[in-house]
């Protein structure tokens, strides 16, 4: 069709958000991990993919967006957003509320980055602990070819 918009770049592609909840939630049936929900957001810190596995409670894709906008929102992975809460609690509480509550400071959001550094976008996974939560995030997104950033250094 002619007449249709282009050019919008919006960072992971859906094959690449596709590999990532497939890979996410395999991995967590290879950890015996609980049911998970994994959210995939783009550059633009949209929704681009949300599977919840069966048995996951109400809230699990809520938190798994938050997990991920979160990150999103300050360019922090995870961990970094959670040390940050320790330290400053004021500023984390100010971050939440302007992000409409949907902001979630802890392991398990995911920042998503291209081989040159530059932010794709994020994946939050929730279900079981924060930590295992992690685990599976960084394997969905190691599994489309990208880097994670959990926000450790190390």
């Amino acid at each position: 069709m002619p007449n249709q918009p282009t050019g919008f770049q919006h960072g992971i592609t859906l094959q690449q958000a596709q590999t990532i909840v497939a890979t996410a939630l395999a991995e967590g049936r290879r950890l015996e991990l609980a049911p998970l929900t994994v959210v995939v957001l783009d550059a633009t810190g949209q929704l681009k993919a949300v599977l919840k596995e069966d048995g996951c409670s109400l809230m699990r894709p809520a938190i798994a967006h938050g997990k991920a906008y979160g990150a999103m929102g300050l360019g922090f992975g995870g961990r970094e957003l959670a040390r940050r809460a320790q330290a400053m609690p004021g500023f984390m509480n100010a971050f939440s509320d302007l992000a409409g509550g949907s902001a979630v400071p802890v392991p398990g959001g995911v920042l998503v980055r291209a081989p040159d550094g530059s932010i794709l976008g994020a994946v939050g996974v929730s279900g079981d602990a924060s930590d295992k939560d992690e685990l599976a995030a960084v394997a969905g997104i190691q599994a489309a070819g990208l880097t994670a950033d959990t926000g450790d250094t190390a």
